[in-house]
């Protein structure tokens, strides 16, 4: 009996001294938990020399303590593996609800790198509109067909969907016009998203494609610049759009002659990339510029 009692004592601690063994995988988060916000992931695993996450979006990563930012709001579960030194390993996951972002946000992809846009709210015309072709998938596989360094890049013109080498593009579009929306808080620094149009000979209400746009890259500006711009246009910058100007450059001769409606405020750099390439006459990139928009939600 005393010899049972003993071989079972044994058998439970072996068992106890192989559970402790194993590496213990447990985590917390920090952040909110919201639509591009970067969530800490703390890790609080115990026995562990090397970590497997995956975050439930297609995306993983090996770091002991990653950051993450999930692109679009739903349901997910989160695994981490702690794995130890001789391989034994355990699991465990979290579910995470990530909410809807508070802005109006679109991701434009290219094969130069991502860019992610803030559509104002106050050119609710235009935001719809964009927002109604983006969800259609209009944009997907349209080029950028004219790039002028120093000034801007443009595309929206559906005609360039597998457009020949040297084809003719900028007089596509959907069938319709947009109102123009003016609006004096919006002006043409880098990174801004306006509608092309028509000139005014043909467009006297400076109503907007309904399809093409641009985004500014721009150049340099000086106190002067801005003054003669304001002096021409009867406008008076604010503080903080005058230290825009200088700060980043633009277009300011565009300003109330071309509808802002967005900006861009992640991936800036990508402008620059695109502005750069090599482009045949009539400013078309001679290697075709492709663009992917998809709508934050």
């Amino acid at each position: 009996m005393k010899k049972a009692l003993f071989y079972n004592l044994l058998l439970i601690s072996a068992s106890y001294l192989f559970s402790c063994s194993r590496p213990i995988a447990r985590f917390s988060m920090i952040g909110e938990q919201k639509v591009l916000e970067q969530i800490q992931f703390q890790n609080e695993s115990q026995k562990a020399a090397n970590y497997e996450w995956n975050f439930g979006d297609g995306n993983t990563s090996t770091l002991p303590t990653p950051n993450h930012q999930y692109k679009a709001s739903g349901n997910y579960t989160i695994t981490l593996k702690a794995i130890d030194e001789k391989g034994k390993s355990k699991m465990t996951e979290q579910d995470i609800t990530i909410t809807p972002p508070s802005k109006c946000l679109v991701e434009l992809e290219t094969a130069y790198g991502s860019m992610l846009i803030q559509l104002y709210d106050d050119t609710p015309l235009h935001q719809d509109n964009f927002i109604k072709l983006a969800e259609e998938g209009y944009y997907d596989s349209l080029l950028f067909h004219r790039v002028i360094n120093g000034f801007m890049l443009q595309g929206g013109d559906p005609n360039s969907r597998h457009a020949k080498t040297n084809q003719s593009l900028g007089s596509g579009g959907p069938g319709y016009m947009v109102d123009a929306e003016f609006r004096d808080s919006l002006v043409h620094v880098k990174g801004a998203l306006a509608a092309a149009r028509t000139g005014d000979a043909v467009n006297p209400q400076k109503r907007s494609s309904g399809s093409q746009f641009y985004i500014v890259q721009g150049q340099k500006l000086t106190e002067d610049m801005l003054a003669r711009i304001e002096a021409q246009k009867g406008i008076r910058y604010t503080k903080a759009q005058r230290d825009a100007y200088l700060a980043n450059g633009g277009t300011p001769f565009l300003d109330r002659e071309y509808t802002v409606f967005g900006q861009v405020i992640e991936g800036m750099e990508v402008i620059d990339k695109i502005a750069a390439v090599k482009t045949n006459p009539g400013d078309r990139p001679a290697e075709d510029v492709w663009m992917k928009v998809r709508v934050i939600r």
